[in-house]
């Protein structure tokens, strides 16, 4: 095997667990990113390992909910709307993907990654020291009505057909298990193979650590541009000494667009903006992730207290936060948890890299043989990160790919795939 120098745009938890399986390949790793300790969306997700999560995010029925959601103040999806011509594209694609047989192809491709998480996963939490770091006590997704609860029939389906382990419960269940919730809860899905990390920024601050210790050094600065030399690939530093290499792994999330363009790779990708609090003393205890059916948000219990997160803010890059995206997440928790102590509360927000079909981008770029793509996992970043790790490492090496990567080319998004 031929020893290779890899430049490796991004260090959140998808460029770090790239990281470490190059290092475990025996190649010379350098991460490129201007603040690799600092806040980003590795950080303030909801810690879980969501193994279950195989319905694309563009399900049919979906996008004839978006104007009801707009304009709901407390709903699960709001958007600048400065920035709605450069979303339309993006939203068009969406709009092509909200069909059935596209949700069951999506779905499989999904499945594909998820079924490897903890195979992947638990290698390297191992290594890192951070296996202490995971539980597994499932998920508990609830429903205030049978009609809400029905509607979602044909997605449980579809995840038990995909190995997904789904258990219903009446809302009295649903209380024995977790006794915070209130009477608004009617009905439950019980998710067992869902786990949970104690905190996403433990594992990310220990990944970081982990791949220092075995070899990696730090490019600090921002990357602006994707050169190919006659050697390899140049790495434009905004401010900063260019950096060289033999190849680029680009896994700069949400940033990786204009990366991926200066190559010439067109992809349908867009800042889903996420908004969370987390309450240090809650009040309440709460043994495993809940999820809300009706209005797209979760609580979970973190080692760091309560963490009530979701909703999607579609703004670009630039815009300033709107943390009254987080105030609306804890009052709608309050329905569910009457009993939550919302004070003390800790405001985050961070962006999800979100694409329409809601799969990750993985695979060489065919415009630079020498760049190879590593971003788009929306909200399922930590739960996909060591598979797309592995299987980085395998393209890097020339080995057979062990599952299809076609549908995660970037492509799809130039040929309409």
């Amino acid at each position: 095997m031929q020893h290779k120098k890899v430049a490796i745009i991004g260090a959140g938890i998808v460029g770090l667990t790239c990281a470490w399986h190059v290092l475990q390949s025996g190649h010379t790793v350098v991460l490129v990113d201007p603040d690799p300790e600092g806040d980003k969306a590795s950080f303030g997700n909801a810690g879980g390992i969501a193994v279950s999560e195989v319905v694309p995010a563009s399900a049919p029925g979906v996008f004839l909910k978006l104007p009801k959601w707009l304009f709901d103040p407390l709903g699960p999806l709001s958007l600048r709307w400065t920035h709605a011509p450069r979303l339309l594209p993006w939203m068009l694609r969406f709009s092509r993907v909200s069909t059935r047989a596209e949700m069951e192809r999506i779905a499989g491709a999904l499945s594909a990654l998820n079924s490897r998480t903890y195979d992947d996963l638990m290698p390297l939490l191992n290594s890192a020291g951070l296996s202490d770091k995971l539980y597994n006590h499932g998920a508990l997704t609830v429903y205030e009505s049978e009609t809400a609860f029905q509607a979602d029939a044909a997605e449980w389906k579809l995840k038990r057909q995909h190995g997904v382990t789904c258990t219903p419960m009446s809302g009295e269940e649903a209380r024995q298990l977790e006794p915070a919730l209130s009477g608004l809860v009617h009905k439950a899905m019980f998710t067992p193979q869902w786990s949970q990390v104690s905190d996403p920024k433990d594992i990310h601050n220990g990944l970081l650590e982990t791949v220092q210790r075995n070899g990696a050094t730090i490019a600090r600065g921002a990357a602006k541009r994707i050169n190919q030399t006659a050697t390899g690939v140049r790495i434009e530093m905004d401010g900063h000494a260019d950096v060289s290499a033999d190849l680029v792994v680009l896994a700069a999330g949400a940033w990786s667009k204009p990366l991926a363009a200066s190559i010439g790779d067109r992809v349908l990708l867009e800042s889903e903006r996420g908004y969370n609090t987390t309450l240090p003393t809650p009040g309440i205890s709460v043994t495993r992730e809940l999820i809300f059916a009706e209005r797209k948000f979760v609580a979970t219990p973190l080692a760091t207290g309560l963490r009530i997160g979701g909703a999607a803010e579609f703004g670009g890059l630039t815009s300033k936060p709107n943390f009254k995206r987080s105030e609306a997440l804890v009052k709608l928790a309050k329905r569910y948890l009457p009993d939550l102590d919302s004070d003390q509360g800790i405001q985050w927000s961070g962006h999800r890299p979100a694409t329409p079909d809601s799969l990750p981008v993985i695979g060489r770029s065919p415009n630079n043989r020498n760049v190879i793509h590593a971003f788009g996992h929306g909200h399922l970043g930590l739960t996909q990160a060591a598979t797309t790790g592995r299987l980085v490492a395998d393209l890097i090496d020339n080995k057979p790919a062990s599952l299809d990567l076609t549908p995660y080319r970037i492509e799809r998004f130039t040929y309409g795939a």
